[in-house]
């Protein structure tokens, strides 16, 4: 599998889709949308991403360990004895200051959200050739000066092309 590196903001080279500070962030926002406990902050962060980046366990509990202990959040414990996450009036005045972050941060969300598994690393080993195909397809036709065997020939790959991606998909889901 190839090890797409991603840009700075979040979509560093570590492959993480959060940059240093940004889940932080997120949290908290959701916090001061509205309060919750550990699993409903996980789960509206996976719904604000329509699944395309599930946040574990392992990444929101120290998270909300270390908003507690800035002072941006407090923890009350509720029903069952999970702890309910409220901003702080500190939490809600950077959430503020920093909003033009956070809507950065629910911009890259939809987006990732609309181009789904296209935003994976796995995606590039489609993607790449995919683009190369069609860059061929385009310097080809510009090079034939209008020939129609020419536009007829790619257009037959194309129409091949596409075919047997739907074969594929058919054997997959009869299988």
């Amino acid at each position: 599998m190839m090890n797409a590196r991603r840009t700075p903001g979040g979509l560093g080279p570590t492959g993480r889709f959060f940059g240093p500070g940004e889940l932080r962030l997120a949290v908290l926002a959701l916090i001061a949308e509205q309060p919750g406990h550990g699993y409903q902050l996980m789960t509206r962060l996976a719904d604000r991403f329509n699944g395309t980046y599930e946040p574990s366990a392992g990444s929101i509990y120290p998270t909300l360990q270390l908003l507690e202990d800035e002072g941006l959040v407090r923890a009350e414990p509720a029903e069952g004895g999970r702890k309910v996450h409220h901003a702080t009036e500190d939490g809600l005045r950077l959430v503020e200051e920093q909003w033009e972050e956070i809507e950065r941060l629910w911009g890259r969300a939809a987006s990732r959200s609309q181009w789904g598994m296209f935003g994976e690393p796995e995606a590039a080993e489609i993607v790449g050739p995919a683009l190369r195909l069609v860059k061929a397809a385009v310097k080809t036709l510009a090079r034939a000066h209008g020939d129609p065997r020419v536009a007829e020939g790619v257009l037959e790959v194309f129409v091949d092309a596409r075919r047997r991606i739907e074969r594929i998909d058919a054997e997959r889901r009869s299988s």
